[in-house]
């Protein structure tokens, strides 16, 4: 367990790296209410974050597109074989690796948005999961996230238990919760570890002189307990693995009563410029662990699945061709998945650009047909019951004219 913290708001370098040292959990004690949507009370919402870029031609493949097949070479999907891809309707074929999702779509709990992007239209990771995480229309110097903003957005509320903060899941608080609204951070066992008699020791140092972050430690070492509660110590583990154990502590604490409502979390590895596979190999064992990570969450969510929307979003897709080392590099469109409980699933919603040479966004990517920001206008419009005037100037700033999707949620 790590130190995090959003925006400014820390009191010193000095204390910073002292409790840090501890393994603290930073957060602060008054949270904006939950907006209260008509189609659900207290929900949860959830982003994941696939750093590297998704090659979305091969998690969800337009197997209906003629010229599929030929671009994507050997990783291409197929509809027979060993490895086939989940029908998910006539055109389109999921990733064999997600079983877990296919059964959620099949059950209404899960979508697909295809050829969807940010408004991002250059190939460099950094700039793109900027953008990705800021919500900004294009690159920009900038401090706080979209949702650290819909946080503010929500409406102002009475102080609240400290633990319905949101949560960032890492070492550091992603750029998307960073700003001016409080956060709570959990960093996984095998990411960072403390010492339990050091905690307690640094707690009683604090206790005599600082009692502001005396508080904030023994409310960090608190929210570590709802994550251990019923589960066991969570032993250190790394990769695809990882991903399971980062969606179990995160749903534990979505699920307590006392708990967080909105989390953000990343999983790396996604750049997969050599030897990706298609049905087999390096991209479906990532899928394969998204896919746990899905799975664990609908398990520990139990009944508070119902009232759950996960998104799951990448900085840019990868290129419609492989490559000579039989992988894609960066490219521009890709795929969004939705799932929870919430979702008005079943669907994959895409307005297919087609995939001839004249039809790719610079004759080599898949063109982009939706914005991103359309889709997490549309969920927070129905699942977080914001408005779409605060969403186009506040949470989203210059995009009014991006409209928010609809009947996203069930």
């Amino acid at each position: 367990m790590g130190l995090l913290h959003s925006g400014a708001l820390l009191p010193g370098l000095t204390r910073r790296k002292a409790l840090a040292g501890a393994g603290a959990l930073f957060s602060w004690s008054y949270l904006p209410k939950f907006a209260q949507a008509a189609q659900s009370t207290d929900p949860r919402f959830v982003t994941i974050i696939l750093r590297g870029a998704l090659d979305g031609l091969s998690a969800v493949a337009p197997l209906g597109d003629p010229s599929y097949a030929g671009l994507h070479g050997a990783i291409a999907l197929s509809r027979e074989g060993a490895n086939a891809a989940l029908p998910l309707d006539s055109f389109f074929g999921l990733n064999p690796a997600m079983k877990t999702f296919a059964r959620l779509y099949q059950a209404k709990q899960a979508s697909v948005v295809h050829a969807i992007a940010t408004p991002y239209r250059e190939r460099s990771h950094f700039d793109g999961q900027d953008v990705l995480e800021s919500g900004l229309p294009g690159k920009a110097q900038v401090t706080s996230g979209w949702m650290n903003r819909m946080l503010e957005a929500l409406p102002k509320g009475e102080k609240v238990n400290v633990k319905s903060n949101g949560l960032a899941v890492g070492t550091v608080t992603p750029l998307i919760l960073r700003g001016a609204a409080p956060v709570t951070g959990w960093v996984p066992s095998g990411m960072a570890s403390a010492n339990e008699d050091v905690a307690q020791r640094l707690l009683d140092l604090y206790s005599q002189r600082d009692p502001v972050l005396a508080k904030a430690l023994a409310q960090g070492l608190g929210i570590e307990k709802i994550v251990a509660r019923d589960m066991g110590e969570m032993k250190p583990v790394g990769g695809v693995a990882m991903m399971r154990q980062i969606a179990q502590g995160a749903a534990k604490l979505l699920a307590a009563e006392d708990g967080p409502r909105i989390g953000a979390l990343s999983f790396d590895g996604w750049d997969t410029h050599a030897n990706e596979g298609g049905a087999s190999g390096r991209l479906a064992q990532l899928l394969g662990g998204l896919d746990d990570a899905l799975g664990e969450f609908e398990k520990t969510l139990g009944p508070v699945w119902s009232k759950t929307v996960i998104v799951v979003v990448t900085e840019f897709g990868r290129t419609a061709r492989i490559n000579g080392t039989i992988g894609t590099d960066h490219g521009t469109g890709t795929v969004a998945f939705l799932a929870g409980g919430a979702i008005k699933g079943g669907r994959v919603i895409a307005d297919w650009p087609g995939l001839k040479d004249e039809q790719l966004f610079e004759k080599r990517d898949l063109k982009p047909t939706t914005d991103l920001r359309a889709l997490l206008k549309g969920l927070m419009v129905e699942h977080l019951g914001l408005s779409a005037n605060v969403l186009g100037e506040k949470v989203f700033p210059n995009s009014a004219a991006v409209k928010p999707m609809t009947g996203l949620i069930g």
